[in-house]
């Protein structure tokens, strides 16, 4: 039986909506989420993020007995999300976790300019090559507590709102500046501007403790370092560290790096 409140019906199952299900579905693939300008986030932890960072979902997918623990949910219906009571198997299919909580939302990608972005005070952190979404979840969630500028995340990398990288995030997705560019295009960007860019490498001539604190910071994957990106670095920065410890992961090294920028920046 459809919910109600107040005598009026505000949800429907969806037995006849395969079409809009199928839609849902595809938005778990970054391509197809990208092309549609979408992305999908689960649980009740970031439907609450993205209440309280000002975001309505366009749609909201929900069993009867999450929508019954969630008030959240209520709220956002109330402020326009289409809210959708689903049975169990069809919230298992739409999520793409292996222990669903019965909720998917979603919401519409957004993407700064990124010559606004770096009119912003604050370092910029640049995600390099970076494949890894945990790593990327890591350093947004790093940038919105180290007063980050925004982030910049380049084509040869893992998408902005890959559901991995949103779930990592924490809710930082739904407040921190984001921005595409590639090598050439950032580095136009820069130019312009009195911002140094700064290449975090093992191999690095300067300590990361001297970083700018208005530093466009490229982080680079641990394996493969800076790759292109390394051209249009002005200095390359390191981390000290204690031998034989060579390097760090991408979202530990970038994490103290964003750190060191910050201090920087209240000092």
């Amino acid at each position: 039986m459809p919910l109600e409140r107040e005598g009026r019906k505000m949800a429907t199952r969806l037995g006849d909506h395969a079409a809009s299900l199928r839609e849902v579905r595809l938005l778990l693939e970054p391509r197809e989420a990208r092309k549609a300008g979408r992305f999908l986030f689960e649980g009740e932890t970031l439907v609450l993020e993205a209440q309280q960072s000002g975001l309505v979902p366009d749609e909201i997918f929900t069993t009867e007995a999450a929508y019954g623990r969630c008030p959240t949910l209520r709220e956002l219906e109330s402020a326009g999300s289409a809210l959708w009571i689903v049975g169990d198997r069809v919230a298992k299919r739409l999520s793409g976790v292996e222990t669903p909580s019965g909720i998917v939302a979603i919401g519409r990608r957004r993407l700064d300019d990124l010559e606004t972005l770096l009119e912003r005070r604050g370092p910029v952190l640049v995600l390099a090559g970076l494949s890894d979404p945990g790593n990327a979840g890591t350093l947004l969630r790093s940038a919105e507590a180290f007063g980050a500028a925004g982030v910049v995340f380049g084509p040869d990398g893992v998408d902005p709102y890959h559901p991995k990288v949103v779930r990592a995030a924490m809710g930082a997705i739904f407040r921190v500046p984001l921005a595409e560019a590639t090598p050439q295009t950032l580095a136009e960007a820069v130019r312009g501007g009195q911002r140094t860019i700064a290449g975090l490498s093992s191999s690095g001539t300067l300590d990361v403790s001297a970083l700018p604190a208005d530093a466009v910071l490229v982080v680079g994957q641990e394996r493969r370092g800076l790759g292109p990106w390394r051209t249009i670095c002005d200095r390359e920065f390191r981390i000290s560290m204690r031998p034989p410890a060579e390097s760090l992961n991408a979202g530990v090294a970038g994490s103290i790096a964003l750190h060191e920028a910050s201090r920087r920046s209240l000092g």
